[in-house]
């Protein structure tokens, strides 16, 4: 088993966002390596308290143990950031001064080949459970549904433009034999594809997405979470969120126009009667991204995008 390693994506632009003060009460939704959370107690001390989730036991023992020099300020829960409701009720806590919210993989879980993120580990089991007590896995994913719904998977959640064929190869090569590897879910996809797009990103990445995201249930609900954790926020209070495709950012960026917008009531109404009024300013119009120092130490950041707002 690989030691918990991961770094956090734009630290410091996290930081800034957040605006953290002594004394308040911060969320991080995924707490990793416990990168995030470990600067959050380091700038809001000596009172500052944080509340954190995560499904990856792995992940929460990392953290607990990097961040015990602050022992009686945090608290981590084994548990899905969608469920925060029950996490805050846990720890007692109604209103919050700040949210972070991460939708990236850890390092440690993409570098950890019995995990199965990766298609760069072919004999890796297929698998990609963030919790590992979870019962859905990659491998019951491709061996047992439907050829038409592994392509919308592809299509969907990898927008893959060769989804129909990979589906169609891999109900093929399951009536032989049960799939089992990254390996051999990596050579379906590479046989999928006409040689000719096969150029830039590894052509396997947004399948591997894809699959991720469907054992996860990683989209599920994220709107309504966004919506939800938002109103969460004291007066002046800010939410961060990282996100790493355009699915995800494409959700944020929606949910936050909406509870930015005021009224809502149809175009040809002469008067408002909906009382809607804005909850939020959105801080970040257009999404900021990772510097050109931190792509050259950490490229997982290429894809991450941080959208931010501030509750009013």
């Amino acid at each position: 088993m690989l030691e918990f390693s991961h770094k956090p994506v734009m630290p410091e632009e996290c930081m800034d966002s957040l605006v953290l003060k002594d004394g308040g009460v911060y969320f991080d939704g995924t707490v990793g390596g416990g990168g995030h959370s470990y600067e959050i107690l380091k700038r809001t001390s000596p009172s500052g308290r944080l509340i954190a989730t995560d499904l990856d036991d792995e992940a929460i023992a990392a953290a607990s143990s990097r961040l015990s020099e602050f022992s009686g300020r945090f608290e981590i829960y084994k548990s899905n950031y969608k469920d925060f409701e029950i996490v805050f009720q846990r720890a007692g806590i109604d209103k919050i001064d700040g949210a972070l919210l991460d939708f990236g993989v850890s390092s440690h879980q993409i570098d950890d080949e019995e995990r199965g993120f990766t298609y760069r580990k072919a004999d890796a089991p297929l698998d990609m459970r963030m919790n590992t007590s979870a019962y859905l896995t990659a491998e019951i994913v491709l061996n047992t549904y439907p050829e038409s719904e592994i392509a919308r998977i592809l299509k969907t959640y990898g927008e893959e433009t060769f989804a129909k064929q990979i589906a169609r190869n891999v109900v093929k090569y399951r009536e032989k034999k049960p799939l089992k590897t990254s390996g051999e879910f990596a050579e379906i996809i590479k046989n999928s594809i006409p040689a000719k797009f096969r150029y830039g990103a590894p052509c396997e990445r947004k399948s591997f997405q894809a699959l991720r995201i469907e054992v996860n249930g990683e989209l599920d609900g994220l709107y309504d979470l966004v919506l939800s954790l938002t109103r969460r926020l004291k007066k002046g209070g800010r939410i961060a969120i990282l996100t790493f495709h355009s699915l995800e950012d494409r959700i944020v960026k929606e949910a936050f126009r909406q509870l930015e917008s005021p009224c809502t009531c149809p175009g040809n109404f002469p008067v408002c009667v909906c009382g809607k009024k804005p909850e939020i300013k959105i801080i970040t119009k257009k999404p900021i991204t990772a510097t050109k120092e931190e792509l050259e130490y950490n490229s997982r950041s290429k894809c991450a995008k941080l959208r931010v707002a501030e509750k009013i």
